[in-house]
Order: C-alpha cells, then structure tokens, then sequence
C-alpha cells in the first residue's frame, strides 16, 4: 500500500449545504429531523476525526472544527460546490456528502475502502437499492479529478465527477435518501425511527 492509502486514516469530507431548497418549499437543511435537523444529522454521521468542508452559508453546528467555504460565484450548483470544497482541503482521497443526505455519513469509511481497493478508478459512488448511483455521495481520488479538466464547473453536472471511471457502492435506500420534499423527509423520520 502507498503511502496515504490507508482505507482507516482520516479523509476529508466535503458537505454540500449550499442548495436553494426549491421542490422542498423553505431551507431543507434546517428541517427538524429526530430531535436535530437534516443537516446535523448528515454531519454528525461522519467518522470522528475526519475533517469536514461545508459549502454553503454558515449555520451552526454541534460538529465543530468544520471549515466554510463558498462556491464562487455563489449559486453555481454542486459541481462547483464539490470544486469549492476540494480546494479548501487536502489529501488525495476526498469524501462527498450532500448535506441532504443526513444518513449518508456512516457509508463514508465503505466508499473510501471501496475506492482504494480498486486503484484503476477515480470514484467510489454510492449505489441506492434501485440502482441510482449518486456522485453526492462518494469518494474520490483528488488527481483523478484534476484530471477532468472540470474549470469552476458552474452550471455544470454532478455526474462529471464519476468521468475517471468509479465503482459502485450499495448502500441502501436509506443512506443515499436526500431530502428534497417534505414526504422524503418523512420517509428519512421513519428511517430514523426503524434505526
């Protein structure tokens, strides 16, 4: 193993928290989830230890010690969120997590293992019980993506990411459910009650 590819050292994570909440109706981060909020929840689900970027306005947080950061220009959608976060970090391998996504952290270490056992990939992209694989939850190899040539990438789509090549991850539904309607977070509440 090369050094700083242990799948057990500490990776940084980028958390997407910049989104304008338009299917959900007011700012889904802040929505109440079991006692806490969606994003409290994504976050908290992280492996202690392993730095944490969020992009988007700053809120508070229990977590501390993340570092914010802003897309610029701001509203530039998550590929230029991810790029914002990537710059704000270091290390060769970096995690990916929507901050709607708030049980998608525990899935975290698995990606990063995923992405290391296979070292002909940029990418491990969680994979839900569907088969929808999400770019917005993964792990990925930093030269790999400077490698796509991907500019600020404002406007463009998160699946650029996954252009280096990437394994998949099952997941399940659950951790890769992002709430982006008020009846996905119902389903995410009764994910955290069957928990």
């Amino acid at each position: 193993m090369t050094p700083g590819t242990d799948p057990a050292a500490a990776v940084p994570v980028v958390v997407l928290a910049g989104g304008l909440s338009r299917r959900f109706g007011t700012d889904k981060l802040d929505a109440p989830l079991a006692g806490s909020s969606v994003l409290e929840r994504a976050v908290a689900g992280i492996p202690a230890g392993w730095p944490v970027v969020v992009v988007g306005p700053v809120r508070p947080l229990r977590r501390t010690g993340a570092t914010w950061v802003r897309e610029d220009p701001v509203g530039g959608g998550p590929l230029a969120a991810v790029l914002a976060g990537l710059r704000a970090c270091s290390g060769e391998v970096v995690a990916v997590l929507a901050g709607d996504m708030p049980a998608g952290g525990p899935a975290l270490p698995a990606l990063v293992a995923a992405l290391h056992a296979d070292a002909t990939v940029g990418a491990a992209a969680a994979e839900d019980d569907s088969g929808r694989v999400t770019p917005l939850l993964a792990a990925y190899r930093r030269p790999a993506l400077e490698g796509l040539e991907l500019g600020t990438g404002h406007g463009g789509r998160a699946m650029a990411l996954l252009g280096a090549g990437h394994v998949v991850v099952r997941v399940g539904a659950g951790a890769a459910r992002d709430v982006d309607t008020p009846q996905a977070l119902a389903r995410a509440e009764a994910d955290v009650s069957e928990g």
